[in-house]
């Protein structure tokens, strides 16, 4: 906002502010005096503190307000231009600790996925390094702002070298934290506000089908050497089951007389129960390798990829293929694990219709999108029942 040049001139030739000083009673706050240019006069402000309740550390934090507040009032820092609120004082590491511990409540709810989780929290603690890690590190929330964000931006892509995606993961991040900030009071516009994604245009994708020979030699390999692992990538192959998912699979999910494996709401990227269609090879595998003998609790990936009572991460099945596969048989970079996912969908798409495929693979379509609607298969698929690829 600007102001008249003729009340800047009278400004200057008043008192411009009153020291600090904290106030106790019913309400605690640090009150002072500046100068208002819309009203030409001296405007008291003040920043309650009773939000902090212990009083030593209300008075603590007093202390450290006055002297933040001295600093910029002596600086010519105006609090009616720059209409700041109170929680803009709040530090940084304050912040992000609240917002840290709203995570951590939201996933404790089952409002955020344990991916998400690890994600948020994740991105979080890189922000807080890189702000640490500043030449001049910012103190206060409300310092908060654009040309931090695009900085740190800046650095996710070019010094960390890292592809657009990963830093248009950082700002979705971001701009999530902003709305918190903003709907808590902490900051009155958004620091993401102009900021672009890079788009779709710019992300190629790392991640390509596996050829047909490339399939038989994974087959041929894991049949000698890791039938447990072969069996994982037949259910990544024909049921497009996921990673995660994978991991989760206990025996009771199985139905040998159905041909269908059931993936739990609790466990589904969409938090939707679903039921998945064995194809007879994947079976015959299952039976082959004496799974059904287990007990119904235990998980179907165990230790070494057999069935057993301890649940283990997903990442193994990315660490075996990035240890074991690729460097054995000399896969390229981008054959990745989930790799198997995109050969089964264009494998089964030659050969059954696209409504079978996309039921199948728990899609709303065909095209592998972000939006995806409920299919309650209850019974298994009589063609996929059937179904037999080069794998």
């Amino acid at each position: 906002m600007s102001y008249p040049e003729t009340t800047q001139k009278r400004q200057s030739s008043i008192l411009q502010y009153t020291p600090p000083k904290l106030y106790t009673g019913k309400d605690w706050y640090v009150g002072f005096y500046a100068f208002d240019p819309l009203i030409g006069r001296l405007h008291r402000k003040r920043i309650k503190i009773n939000f902090i309740e212990k009083k030593s550390e209300r008075r603590r934090y007093a202390n450290g307000l006055i002297v933040r507040l001295n600093r910029k009032l002596e600086s010519g820092w105006n609090p009616w231009i720059e209409s700041e609120n109170e929680k803009a004082y709040h530090t940084i590491a304050e912040v992000f600790e609240h917002y840290r511990r709203f995570i951590e409540k939201m996933y404790m709810d089952n409002i955020y996925r344990e991916d998400t989780y690890v994600t948020y929290i994740s991105y979080l603690r890189n922000v807080e390094k890189y702000l640490a890690e500043m030449r001049t590190p910012p103190t206060y929330i409300y310092q908060f702002d654009r040309t931090i964000v695009q900085s740190f931006l800046e650095y996710i892509y070019i010094e960390r070298n890292n592809t657009p995606q990963t830093r248009d993961n950082y700002l979705t991040f971001i701009r999530v934290l902003s709305t918190w900030l903003m709907q808590n009071q902490y900051l009155k516009t958004k620091p993401t506000e102009g900021i672009a994604t890079f788009g779709k245009r710019s992300k190629k994708k790392q991640r390509t089908i596996i050829s047909k020979e490339d399939m038989i030699r994974l087959r041929d390999f894991l049949m000698r050497t890791n039938k447990h692992y072969l069996l994982a990538c037949y259910l990544i192959y024909y049921c497009f089951i996921r990673p995660k998912e994978l991991s989760k699979i206990q025996l009771k999910h199985l139905s040998i007389s159905k041909q269908t494996i059931f993936i739990p709401d609790t466990n589904s990227k969409n938090r939707k129960d679903g039921t998945v269609t064995l194809p007879k090879k994947v079976v015959e595998m299952m039976i082959d390798l004496n799974i059904f003998s287990h007990a119904n609790d235990d998980f179907l990936f165990s230790e070494n990829f057999k069935p057993g009572k301890e649940e283990k991460s997903e990442k193994k099945f990315r660490d075996y293929w990035t240890r074991v596969i690729r460097k054995e048989l000399r896969f390229p970079a981008s054959y990745k694990f989930y790799s198997l996912k995109d050969s089964g969908i264009t494998s089964m798409l030659q050969q059954f219709p696209s409504i079978m495929v996309r039921d199948q693979a728990r899609h709303s379509t065909i095209t592998m999108t972000d939006t995806y609607t409920p299919h309650d298969l209850q019974e298994a698929n009589e063609y996929i029942k059937n179904h037999n690829g080069i794998f």
